[in-house]
């Protein structure tokens, strides 16, 4: 166990598991809405948001934290996440929909008279959920495959990730495609034949997320401290050293990459239907930028910095962009270079910073 965190981690990381499975469901299901106390609706899918966008910056991390590879694509694996289980989301409306038709809204408004082909068997949940695990998986490895072994990093790596993402939202944005065009998936009805806007089962979507991003943050410890995640680092410091040493770097990087593909995935997967609606936007560059902020904020190489950062931006985004939405991205640029400038390891580098000042 001490391999993982020491008794202060565990005990930081067993009262956040308390607040998110008892004290949560308690305030939001036991305590009535007139109370001061109540946790609203609201506040619970907000948080059940960053909680996936937490999984996200984790994910990101393990590549660019501890493997030196900055991806600026990572939106993509996310929004192929959510569109894959927002098929099923979609199969689950049945005849609910506004032409209460066995079929999408939207195809039938276009006339379609049957389901495309990369909609086969998706009123399966099991077959949604391997859609999630495989697709990205696959696009992650083939597209990792080629650029590894052709030496591809650094900036040239990230210019290539952000293309790939722009290439995948403006396919997604066709309506010929299958996936609802600009509009994407919406008007979620049911998930396993529940209603899904009922307060037990948003509570208990949310407590999933919760156990996700705990699972991914103790997954990750153990890879990074594992002889493994110390190849990485060593590929992340002086990849031509290890590959003198007689390591097949390749390797390495793209299990981890396929890997950070995969928790962005399942992120996505959690995220659609707790706010229900997926479309092409969230493959923006824009967004896949948005999730390195992240990181950098809460601290780059840290696992736990990440979660930081994605509550620190995301909470103050909602807060801004109520008041100031026009000046949110330039609030957001200024964040990021002062933090490179000013706070190379991020908060909870400055945190530990003033821990180890005190101790002596």
């Amino acid at each position: 166990m001490t391999r993982f965190f020491g008794p202060r981690g565990w005990t930081i990381l067993t009262a956040c598991a308390a607040v998110v499975f008892i004290v949560f469901p308690l305030l939001n299901l036991i305590v009535p809405p007139t109370s001061a106390f109540h946790l609203s609706a609201f506040w619970v899918t907000l948080i059940g948001k960053i909680m996936c966008y937490a999984i996200v910056a984790v994910a990101m991390d393990l590549i660019w934290g501890y493997a030196g590879i900055l991806s600026l694509g990572h939106g993509l694996f996310f929004a192929l996440g959510g569109y894959a289980f927002g098929m099923y989301l979609m199969r689950q409306i049945g005849a609910d929909g506004q032409y209460r038709v066995n079929m999408p809204d939207f195809m039938v408004f276009l006339d379609w008279k049957e389901f495309p082909w990369q909609w086969w068997n998706t009123e399966h949940f099991w077959w949604a959920a391997l859609l999630v695990l495989v697709v990205p998986a696959l696009i992650a490895y083939v597209f990792g495959y080629f650029a590894f072994r052709s030496r591809v990093k650094g900036v040239y790596f990230s210019i290539i990730t952000q293309a790939l993402t722009f290439a995948a939202m403006l396919l997604f944005f066709r309506n010929n495609t299958g996936f609802g065009g600009n509009n994407g998936f919406t008007d979620f009805k049911r998930i396993l034949d529940i209603p899904i806007t009922t307060p037990e089962t948003r509570m208990a979507l949310f407590a999933i997320t919760g156990a996700a991003l705990i699972g991914t943050l103790l997954l990750a410890r153990f890879i990074v401290t594992s002889r493994y995640g110390r190849v990485l680092a060593a590929i992340r410091d002086a990849e031509a050293r290890v590959m003198f040493c007689g390591y097949d770097t390749v390797h390495y990087k793209l299990f981890v990459w396929t890997l950070s593909a995969v928790l962005c995935a399942i992120a996505g997967a959690l995220y659609v239907p707790q706010v229900g609606i997926i479309n092409p936007s969230e493959m923006s560059p824009a967004n896949s930028i948005e999730i390195a902020i992240w990181v950098a904020v809460g601290g780059r190489g840290t696992l736990a910095g990440p979660i930081v950062g994605a509550f620190l931006v995301n909470g103050g985004k909602s807060v801004f962009t109520q008041y100031f939405p026009e000046f949110w991205l330039y609030l957001l640029g200024l964040l990021f270079i002062l933090v490179t400038l000013f706070l190379p390891q991020g908060v909870v580098g400055l945190i530990e910073r003033f821990r180890k000042g005190k101790a002596t």
